[in-house]
């Protein structure tokens, strides 16, 4: 290995480089972007048992808040639900941002890896042919050894250079998906708490229970 990397030349160095940061950042999306962590299941259906309980004080608001980005995104909305639908849609929005921007934290520079790894492998193999070109001018096509090495960092950087960009190119579009059909959960689960805290079933059994909501939300 230390042959090979000798062999490819100075290059190697940031190339490696680069397979550290991606292997770096992939095992830390994978550990982050789990989906229970992320959007825990039945998590609106307790928050809307404890709203028809009359449980949701201010500690339970600070822990579905801290709890999971879902949380944060109906902590936000239950926090202004009085203020009428369209703020209260603004409000989850603007929380919701804040969210995914954390969701896709490091994916851009993962997506840079991926770009510029080729591209140092390509600059390797230009550097390699041209210590071969200037070989051949100097000594002439005799010198099997001086040519042999030119070539080597050619290819060695190369195949380097793409052997991190492909996997690196394979898992920023995985994590991409995968923020995306999270968001999507989170639209969904934070659509549904508009409607049941804005809707007539609401309005028409529930309404004893709305100032304490508002009392928990102005704490």
């Amino acid at each position: 290995m230390f042959e090979m990397v000798q062999a490819g030349g100075w290059l190697m160095f940031p190339i490696i480089l680069c397979s550290i940061i991606s292997a770096a950042i992939c095992i830390e999306r994978f550990w982050t972007l789990r989906t229970d962590q992320i959007v825990p299941r039945n998590l609106l259906a307790q928050v809307w048992n404890w709203i028809k309980s009359n449980e949701m004080d201010a500690r339970r608001l600070r822990e579905l808040r801290n709890g999971s980005p879902l949380g944060q995104i109906l902590a936000a909305g239950i926090y202004s639900h009085r203020r009428g639908r369209e703020l209260m849609k603004e409000n989850i929005e603007e929380v919701a941002g804040h969210v995914v921007h954390e969701l896709e934290r490091y994916l851009n520079t993962l997506g840079t890896v991926a770009a510029i790894s080729p591209l140092l492998g390509l600059l390797g193999t230009v550097i390699g042919m041209i210590k071969v070109f200037s070989a051949i001018r100097l000594e002439g096509t005799g010198n099997a050894a001086i040519l042999a090495g030119g070539i080597s960092e050619a290819l060695i950087t190369t195949a380097a250079g793409l052997t991190v960009a492909i996997p690196s190119l394979f898992f920023y579009r995985y994590f991409q998906r995968k923020v995306d059909e999270l968001v999507i959960n989170m639209e969904r689960e934070a659509l549904k708490l508009v409607e049941v805290l804005n809707g007539d079933k609401l309005d028409s059994g529930l309404n004893a229970k709305k100032p304490e909501i508002v009392q928990v939300a102005s704490r």
